[in-house]
């Protein structure tokens, strides 16, 4: 049951984050500000795709030839990489389509959608690495530590580049993040790969190999959680981060006039979009649209919320309601 906010005489202090302020007021608007940064975010995105298939084709074959599976499984995950980089480049031009048809609030969630996958992929790859990883602890094969340092060292120069393309993104989009993370996750995974390669061209322990490919499958597994929680957030429709519920059914409750709020529901339909909607009833003698205006603009200046809905009523004039009372045998009913 959704709690009911009443007026109260303690001292209310909503408020939000600089942070989750700063991340709000960029990413719900639809227009001007926001759409530079997607045609900017659109170019870093393509220009990171571009190195990675680059260096992945490389390193498929010196992972073949090597016989290692540190170089294999970070080519796996390069693979994901570039889908997750196109990925957030379809994604990215379906959020900016406006508003129309059965679409209401446009495409925006097209951006969770694709950091939803991007975080699915990324488990299920760090598990399935795990898997082969413990294989090989216990039968390691040969592996040329020289062509693993090697292509290792030129995968960090690429990712390095492509990790630094990417940070300077607007990554308060969950979908440009879960390009960010792939491609970060990818730079940790090839100095995990290159310290195996030196270890074993220095010292022949073979077992390396798949002591790096485990850290690269921890590091995909953090990361891959990390995206799935935050989108299946937005998915299910949770309140946003930074945003506390109760703070802002208090604060409407808190507002003069106001009698009673109920059935407040508080959402994001996308990275820094959050909507609200709530039954709002205020005193017998009041203005309600000056109200609604009122509590609207008190919602934007305290918590960020530029979409609201408000239904302010009379108390007392919300809908009549009907009472039955059950029959009563022997009085003639």
């Amino acid at each position: 049951m959704l709690p009911i906010y009443f007026p109260h005489n303690g001292d209310v202090k909503p408020g939000l984050t600089e942070s989750a302020r700063a991340t709000i007021h960029a990413m719900s608007h639809p227009h001007g500000h926001a759409h530079t940064h997607g045609s900017a975010d659109a170019a870093r995105l393509k220009l990171a795709l571009g190195l990675i298939l680059g260096l992945m084709a490389a390193e498929v074959v010196a992972g073949l030839l090597a016989g290692s599976l540190a170089l294999l499984s970070d080519a796996a995950h390069m693979l994901t990489d570039a889908g997750a980089l196109g990925l957030a480049l379809l994604a990215l031009r379906l959020a900016h389509r406006p508003a129309g048809g059965d679409f209401t609030f446009g495409l925006r969630r097209a951006e969770i959608l694709s950091a939803q996958l991007n975080g699915a992929t990324l488990v299920a790859l760090g598990a399935l690495i795990v898997l082969e990883g413990v294989r090989r602890l216990g039968h390691p094969p040969d592996v040329e530590g020289l062509a693993v340092l090697l292509v290792a060292a030129l995968g960090i120069a690429v990712n390095l580049a492509a990790t630094r393309l990417l940070a300077g993104a607007d990554r308060r989009s969950l979908n440009v993040e879960g390009a960010f993370q792939h491609v970060l996750t990818d730079l940790f995974a090839f100095i995990a790969t290159a310290i195996a390669g030196a270890v074993v061209l220095a010292t022949g322990f073979t077992r390396a190999d798949g002591i790096a490919a485990l850290l690269v499958a921890a590091l995909m597994l953090r990361a891959g959680y990390g995206l799935l929680r935050d989108s299946g957030r937005v998915l299910l429709e949770a309140s946003p981060r930074g945003l506390d519920a109760n703070e802002v059914g208090r604060a409407l409750a808190s507002e003069p006039h106001v009698v009673e709020v109920h059935d407040l529901h508080l959402w994001e339909v996308s990275s820094g979009f959050p909507s609200l909607s709530a039954h709002v009833l205020v005193r017998p003698d009041c203005d309600c649209q000056s109200h609604r205006r009122r509590l609207a603009a008190m919602l934007k200046d305290r918590f960020g919320v530029e979409h609201s809905t408000l239904q302010v009523e009379r108390a007392g004039e919300e809908g009549a309601r009907l009472a039955i009372a059950p029959l009563r045998y022997g009085n003639g009913a």
